[in-house]
């Protein structure tokens, strides 16, 4: 049986959408994953250039409220920033909690090349994280 995931953010718009898609391309058919956030920001455009870098289409996502998803009986909910872990609603099931704490690449600042390296650095450890959660969970 698929394990159902979800990954929670404040605005479904970076981080969550990054490890969404990391996730389903690391896990297969083993997951079915969402990402949503606390509130719906949109799906960053940065985000899905510094995906598509890497071969990963997040092109299609949408930014998704978590309430949407309040009935789902979930196997993991990861929440990826410490404002989500703080406002993330009771999920009537018993699903294992995960939290990493990911720095917000849409909060930064300074020229493009700089804005796109933190992106690309966020991106890594986003990768490197979900690629361990998906060999020791899912595997």
């Amino acid at each position: 049986m698929k394990k159902r995931v979800l990954v929670l953010c404040t605005g479904n718009s970076c981080r969550s959408q990054i490890a969404e898609g990391y996730l389903r391309h690391f896990a297969g058919d083993s997951a079915e994953v969402y990402s949503a956030g606390v509130e719906t920001h949109g799906v960053n455009p940065c985000a899905i250039e510094t995906m598509k870098e890497d071969g990963i289409d997040i092109s299609g996502h949408t930014s998704n409220n978590v309430d949407e998803y309040r009935y789902v009986d979930f196997d993991y909910v990861i929440t990826v920033c410490d404002n989500a872990r703080e406002r993330c609603p009771y999920f009537p099931s018993n699903a294992v909690k995960l939290h990493q704490n990911f720095p917000d690449p849409a909060k930064a600042q300074g020229t493009e090349d700089e804005i796109k390296a933190e992106f690309s650095r966020v991106r890594d450890m986003i990768k490197a994280y979900c690629k361990q959660f998906v060999d020791d969970n899912l595997k």
